[in-house]
This record gives structure tokens, sequence and C-alpha cells, in this order.
């Protein structure tokens, strides 16, 4: 268990305009979790911590008061993207299949991705 900024998390919940039971519902805990969070009842593991982070797309460190930069570098921020690719429920099947699949599968999923990529921007 870590011991979480429980007000910068009530800061970064307040930022996006969410309540306790929303920011919950987005990263699967009940908004008990979010108040004991928040108040220091209660600390995240850490999967939820790493949820927390990927969701707000701020590094653990930040959450956890270790540091007062919020941001991301480049290489945190692509392995934040992965790790909540990776640890999706719903994708996660595609990625276990990854390593069967042949070269050209994998150039037209890299491919796919790029795209996808852009599109958000």
């Amino acid at each position: 268990m870590f011991l979480l900024n429980g007000e910068r998390l009530k800061q970064l919940r307040k930022e996006k305009n969410l309540t306790q039971a929303e920011l919950g519902n987005k990263i699967n805990v009940t908004k008990v979790s979010i108040s004991g969070y928040e108040s220091g009842n209660r600390s995240p593991d850490t999967d939820t911590l790493q949820r927390l982070a990927d969701f707000f797309e701020v590094s653990t460190d930040y959450l956890l008061g270790r540091t007062d930069t919020p941001a991301l570098t480049p290489q945190e921020k692509d392995e934040a993207t992965f790790q909540a690719f990776a640890n999706d429920p719903e994708l996660n099947v595609f990625y276990k299949e990854l390593p069967e699949s042949d070269e050209e599968a994998v150039r037209k999923l890299r491919n796919i991705w790029e795209i996808i990529k852009k599109e958000k921007k």
C-alpha cells in the first residue's frame, strides 16, 4: 500500500469536474475508496495507483507527493499508454495473441495504432 497525497488527488478530480463516484467508476473502485484516498484514511493498491496515474496522465510519484512535477515525460506517457492497453481486459485478448502473430500482422497492427493515435490529436 502507498500513502497517496489526498489533496493532490482531490485537486486533479475537481479539475476534471468529477464527483468521487464518477472517478471511482472510471477506475473501477467505489466512491468510498476515492473518499478514503482523498482523506488519507485509505491507501490504493499498486494497480489502483497506476490506474489513477494513467487516468490523470500524471506520474505515480506525483500522486504520492514525491515530486511536484505532474507531467509525464514522453517515455513515461508511452509506457502509461501501453500499460493501460495491456491491462484492459477487452484488449488484453489481442495483446496475448500478439506473440503468435506473424510479422506482417504485427506491422499492420502498428500501422492501425498510428492512425488511431493521429486521430486523437
